[in-house]
């Protein structure tokens, strides 16, 4: 039985090839449909132990398109290359994080 090669893991998608925009507006769309509250956040580390990453802006909470989502994810892009970017989002009623994912690695990687 052969097992995956030995590399670095992520998030939710980090077994899967990088999600194309088209992607990422699919799940944004989810998470808007859900009624939860996207935010983009950046990190130079995206090591398992780092518990805090620094937020692009505050939650988008009158985000009501998934391409004003990707506008924010693509400043953050142009502004921080050399940084891991991901979305998570927020359910207001349980008050927590409900889900992440990576949109951008840095090109090193």
């Amino acid at each position: 039985m052969k097992t995956l090669p030995k590399e670095r893991r992520y998030e939710t998608f980090s077994y899967l090839p990088p999600l194309t925009d088209s992607q990422v507006v699919k799940q944004l769309e989810y998470t808007l449909s859900q009624g939860y509250f996207p935010c983009v956040e950046f990190n130079e580390d995206s090591a398992a132990e780092t518990y805090y990453w620094t937020m692009w802006k505050l939650p988008l909470f009158n985000a009501t398109s998934p391409q004003e989502v990707l506008n924010e994810v693509q400043q953050c892009r142009s502004e921080y290359p050399n940084c891991y970017i991901r979305i998570v989002a927020f359910d207001n009623i349980k008050q927590c994080q409900v889900m992440s994912f990576i949109v951008h690695k840095p090109s090193k990687y």
